[in-house]
């Protein structure tokens, strides 16, 4: 028959097929998010510049082979908190108002400042840059940093421990040494992970690790190379994280000071140098900061003028004007500041002294300290001459875009050969 040939030809020509339903468009590629370059200052306390090396610091040794390095002198005196200071502001300690990790201001009879102390009281002779950042509508984070827990530009009693008036970046954490290195990077890229909108574009990094092992074991111990190269794996880690983010960075990498051997054979003892009840010690190591008691000023003067061997003296007037120090009233009458290596000591000591110090001469070897920066902002492979630790702010106003201050201690001079 004809018929189901019939039909056989139309199925063959579709005449009778079954209309298809379209097909659904493959959904579109998530696209990328474009992300403005966060901008990190990252503190490792206590790197000296040759422990920049491939072995120790893989992970920085490939960052400043593409972008700058160099090293920097740091400010008198090469203690912590100053430098830290100097760096985050410009300026000198002997602007900046914090001239020691110990001191006393003649405005507070009675009172002495420590590593603990949060008062504004003591720090709002300076601007950090975070604070200077927050004001030009950039956001900022600070995980560490001596002086970022502070109320800054603050005043007053505290109410519950709160300043009046005082200021912090948008995020911040107070120092604590139980929270890891690791746990420190953990902090920031979840800060970096969240909308754009609270975002920080400026974070602050600090890391202690490598200033313990030095004071505990010296520079060039295997511990301390140990303690530099676990810091530069987290830097790496820090890297890694970032790059799957897809977040841009310009990491600038520093340190506050060196670190100088030191041991039993080179100590002076201080109450050998000057009369017992003629002197009060404030701070002891490789400088000494002393005030005479009342009605002594003379006896120690007198005292304090011979010639000591490993160690100079002076009452604040003289105090060397290569140190740029002196002048503000919290330095004390007298500095004693020892040869690099040898140690200022209240009395013989009872324990051996060993391992690493610093506090010396800022132009001591051993004090300069670390510099490495790297990312879309800086240059590839440049090696920068030495500079001083003042032109971190100004630089980081350049990467981030701030007006220059002309009222800093540090110029812009470093941006010209660092920056793209």
């Amino acid at each position: 028959m004809r018929i189901p040939t019939l039909f056989a030809a139309l199925a063959l020509s579709g005449g009778c097929a079954t209309p298809r339903a379209p097909v659904a468009a493959a959904p579109a590629a998530p696209v990328a998010e474009a992300r403005t370059p966060v901008t990190i200052l990252i503190g490792v306390d206590g790197a000296r510049p040759d422990y920049l090396t491939p072995t120790i610091a893989p992970n920085l040794s490939a960052l400043a082979a593409g972008g700058v390095s160099a090293s920097m002198q740091p400010s008198f005196p090469t203690k912590t908190f100053p430098n830290f200071w100097t760096i985050a502001t410009g300026v000198r300690p002997d602007k900046s108002g914090i001239v020691g990790n110990k001191m006393e201001d003649p405005r507070r009879p009675g009172e002495q400042f420590t590593m603990e102390s949060t008062d504004p009281f003591w720090w709002n002779a300076a601007r950090p840059i975070w604070i200077a950042a927050e004001q030009a509508g950039i956001r900022s984070a600070t995980m560490f940093w001596p002086g970022s827990e502070v109320a800054w530009g603050g005043s007053g009693k505290p109410d519950h421990g709160v300043y009046a008036g005082g200021a912090f970046a948008s995020d911040w954490q107070a120092f604590n040494p139980a929270i890891n290195a690791g746990q420190r990077v953990d902090a920031v890229v979840d800060w970096l992970r969240r909308p754009a909108a609270t975002r920080p574009r400026f974070v602050t990094l600090y890391f202690d690790d490598v200033d313990v092992a030095g004071h505990d074991h010296g520079p060039g111990a295997p511990e301390t190379d140990a303690a530099m190269h676990a810091v530069d794996a987290q830097i790496g880690r820090l890297q890694r994280e970032l790059a799957a983010l897809g977040q841009p960075a310009n990491l600038i990498v520093v340190a506050d000071h060196g670190m100088a051997a030191i041991d039993t054979s080179r100590v002076i003892p201080f109450d050998r140098i000057a009369p017992a009840g003629s002197y009060r010690l404030i701070e002891t190591g490789p400088y000494a900061a002393i005030e005479p008691l009342p009605g002594q000023e003379g006896a120690l003067a007198t005292a304090l003028s011979h010639p000591h061997p490993h160690m100079q003296c002076w009452p604040k007037a003289a105090i060397p004007a290569r140190l740029r120090y002196g002048t503000n009233p919290r330095v004390a009458s007298f500095l004693c500041l020892a040869d690099i290596g040898w140690t200022i000591a209240p009395t013989t000591p009872t324990r051996p002294v060993k391992g690493g110090a610093h506090g010396y001469d800022d132009a001591a070897p051993d004090m300069q300290a670390l510099f490495v920066a790297g990312g879309p902002a800086f240059r590839s492979g440049v090696k920068l001459p030495p500079f001083r630790n003042t032109a971190i702010h100004p630089l980081l106003r350049q990467v981030l875009g701030i007006a220059p201050d002309p009222t800093l201690d540090g110029d812009a001079g470093i941006g010209s050969a660092a920056l793209r």
